[in-house]
């Protein structure tokens, strides 16, 4: 993999803040240890370093050779799963219930490795805003980090972020216009019936008969009411009621995960699962209740910025291991919330290889270190192109 040299001189190192950081995982705005690794390091190649925002969030900032005034962002995210490791590397995750199992590690590191050789070349005009990022797992850490003032404080023209992919060959970067990751909402439906004894169903309203209706419901609503060329998924995730066998509940849950694309197909998904369920709770004679809960949007990436990513990738890794219309996914990243507010691109990073071929968030999964140095030249070679000296 053509790398730069520099970066491929210090590749055990990368690996060494990786696997510590393997074997220290924590878990959303719980990332103080990394937290202060990552400032350390900054500090110590003498980068300027910004603690505290979106509370365990860490900015570094570094100037190029040049008043050109212009500025980047690039983001890792720090923190990993509630999940307990099941495999067994010497770099075991030392922290019970807690692992990185999504890569985040390997984010972490491979910007560091950018920073420091950034730092020591300076090879660029502008500025470079170093951002690592918490609570990416399910926290909106992004969302967090904008709301306290990020693009503010930290002026930045173009934001970018990578994530590593098993699904793709190692080496390989993959990216795409337009969508790229989907929104992710969230829906709770609380139905409350009537509870009764088992032998007297007369005298009750059977909530799991009513949640039972829910269901098949649910399954039509993307089936007969989405654009067949528009892509959502509704899943029954959970479905709880009751605690004995002779006894009618008085009420039951459903709890529904939503994944979109598209904002307008976005809207009709909530508004049907709110018509739907106020229809089946009168034809019932009971209520259900709706908890509708909007989360992180869609990741889309602009064309332009799409294309500036495949630029640069092939000057990394070469045009063979460049997909520029790679697969979008219906997981979701809260990357998107930067996106909202700058301009710039999500890519994907190929990390799959023999022994590492678990998927994310498997208890199973671990990073491939093969590839540090490909993310950090990425990332090297991005801002000196997109912040070209003279």
């Amino acid at each position: 993999m053509p790398v730069h040299n520099r970066i491929a001189e210090f590749h055990a190192d990368m690996t060494e803040w990786r696997r510590d950081f393997h074997a220290h995982p924590e878990i959303k705005f719980e990332e103080h240890r990394t937290a202060a690794a990552v400032a350390a390091k900054l500090e110590s190649w003498g980068i300027e370093v910004h603690r505290g925002i979106a509370g365990t969030g860490v900015v570094g900032v570094l100037r190029g050779n040049g008043g050109s005034g212009r500025s980047i962002g690039l983001r890792a995210d720090m923190d990993a799963l509630p999940m307990d490791e099941e495999g067994n590397p010497p770099y075991r995750s030392l922290n019970p219930g807690r692992m990185h199992a999504c890569g985040h590690d390997g984010h972490t590191t491979m910007l560091l490795g950018a920073a420091r050789y950034l730092a020591e070349t300076r090879n660029f005009d502008g500025t470079v805003n170093f951002i690592f990022q918490p609570a990416e797992e399910g926290g909106a850490g992004a969302r967090v980090m904008v709301e306290e003032g990020l693009f503010e404080r930290f002026p930045c023209d173009t934001v970018w972020g990578i994530h590593n992919a098993p699904h793709l060959p190692a080496g390989t970067i993959g990216v795409r216009p337009g969508p790229l990751m989907a929104a992710a909402d969230q829906a709770f439906l609380t139905v409350r019936g009537k509870g009764a004894h088992a032998a007297r169903p007369q005298d009750g309203i059977d909530p799991i008969a009513v949640g039972v209706q829910l269901y098949q419901g649910i399954q039509t609503v993307v089936s007969r009411n989405v654009d067949p060329l528009k892509s959502a998924v509704i899943t029954v995730a959970q479905f709880h009621a009751g605690t004995a066998n002779n006894v009618i509940s008085a009420s039951a849950e459903l709890k529904l995960s939503i994944r979109t694309f598209d904002e307008g197909v976005r809207d009709l998904i909530e508004q049907r699962i709110r018509a739907l369920c106020e229809g089946v709770g009168r034809a019932f004679g009971c209520e259900v209740e709706v908890d509708y809960r909007r989360g992180y949007h869609a990741v889309v990436n602009p064309a332009a910025t799409a294309a500036i990513v495949g630029d640069v990738a092939e000057q990394v890794v070469g045009p063979d291991k460049v997909e520029r219309d790679t697969d979008a996914v219906m997981a979701s990243e809260d990357f998107a919330f930067l996106l909202n507010e700058r301009p710039g691109a999500f890519l994907w990073l190929g990390g799959g290889a023999p022994g590492k071929d678990y998927g994310l968030h498997h208890p199973m999964y671990d990073f491939n270190d093969e590839v540090l140095p490909v993310g950090a030249s990425f990332w090297a070679k991005l801002v000196e192109t997109q912040m070209p000296r003279g």
